[in-house]
């Protein structure tokens, strides 16, 4: 069909490039809750985080805070300052088992030094889906003079997003993930009270997606980002987690009664999302077990990394049903019978 033709892409189909790549912004940062000129389309969570470091103000000495359930995305760009500049890196532990947000609220209290000038968290943990305090950690944060960044790639699209409310300096997202956008795209949210501390080479030229200082964009891809958050809001968040969080609850009831599991993500409350994850036994490799899911039963899990635990997650979303998730059960006892 050509994009004319297609009533979803209208209001792309004419004008300027600049121009239709703008309305493209508008609506991303319309469904985070902030306005297009606090917006960067980008190519991905990592491309976000890695823009924001590199346009930071940090030198030998100073520190950002994060915690070791970080993925790799969003601490490659600390550790690459860490190489080159001299910042130090501090990392707090989290384990599966930590589930009190306000536990994890002091332990940042009590980790942030003199010369933190960063503290840097996923919304949601990719391992375990626990929805980590970040509306609480940003207020801490502002409250010792710290710079709060948000990892939202397991977030956006699963969960109700509101940048503003959060109160976080910056939040980084995927458009393919969650929001199911197409792969290539990403999102990079910069509050305008973190000021001259956070000034990305990209913004030289203003904030659009294509300009002299980010350079030529795919606009198709642009385009395709707008039109998944346009459908995402025209759902609903509110409708998207509901239906995933039940799709998640029932994969979470039939995981604990699987003799040979033991489950990582928390009961269904206030810090479950659509991610839920087990452990493995230890004699079950997850790369092997994964593999067997998908071979024998057509059935895609994602493991767990082995720095975090030996185990598998599912992730349902609003295009799986009951049967899927039972499908899946079926075949994970399967294989540990």
């Amino acid at each position: 069909m050509e994009l004319e033709q297609n009533p979803v892409f209208e209001a792309y189909a004419d004008g300027p490039l600049h121009l239709r790549s703008d309305l493209a912004r508008k609506e991303v940062a319309a469904f985070l809750g902030c306005d297009a000129e606090e917006l960067l389309i980008t190519r991905s969570t990592t491309d976000a985080m890695n823009t924001l470091a590199l346009g930071m103000r940090l030198g030998a000495g100073d520190r950002v805070l994060t915690t070791d359930q970080e993925h790799e995305g969003a601490t490659y760009c600390w550790t690459n300052l860490a190489r080159r500049r001299g910042v130090v890196v501090d990392a707090i532990p989290i384990s599966p088992e930590d589930q009190d947000p306000q536990a994890i609220v002091k332990r940042f209290a009590r980790a942030i030094l003199p010369d933190t000038r960063v503290i840097s968290v996923s919304h949601v943990i990719s391992a375990t889906g626990h929805r980590m305090p970040v509306s609480e950690i940003a207020a801490l944060a502002r409250s010792r003079g710290v710079l709060c960044v948000v990892d939202g790639a397991q977030a956006v699209g699963q969960i109700p997003v509101d940048v503003k409310a959060i109160g976080c300096h910056a939040y980084a997202a995927a458009g393919h993930k969650w929001l199911m956008g197409p792969k290539g795209t990403g999102m990079l949210y910069l509050s305008p009270d973190a000021g001259d501390l956070i000034q990305p080479v990209q913004l030289e030229a203003g904030h659009r997606f294509i300009s002299n200082s980010t350079g030529v964009g795919c606009l198709p891809l642009a385009i395709g980002l707008a039109v998944a958050a346009e459908a995402m809001r025209t759902r609903g968040m509110a409708s998207v987690q509901a239906r995933t969080l039940a799709l998640r609850n029932q994969a979470y009831e039939g995981l604990g009664r699987i003799p040979r599991l033991r489950l990582a993500s928390a009961a269904p409350g206030p810090i479950a999302t659509a991610l839920v994850a087990a452990y493995l036994p230890a004699e079950v490799d997850s790369f092997a077990f994964r593999d067997a899911l998908r071979t024998k039963h057509g059935v895609i899990v994602k493991m767990a990394e082995k720095r975090w635990f030996n185990g598998i997650r599912l992730s349902p979303h609003v295009f799986n049903d009951e049967a899927d998730i039972d499908r899946a059960l079926r075949a994970i006892r399967l294989e540990l019978a």
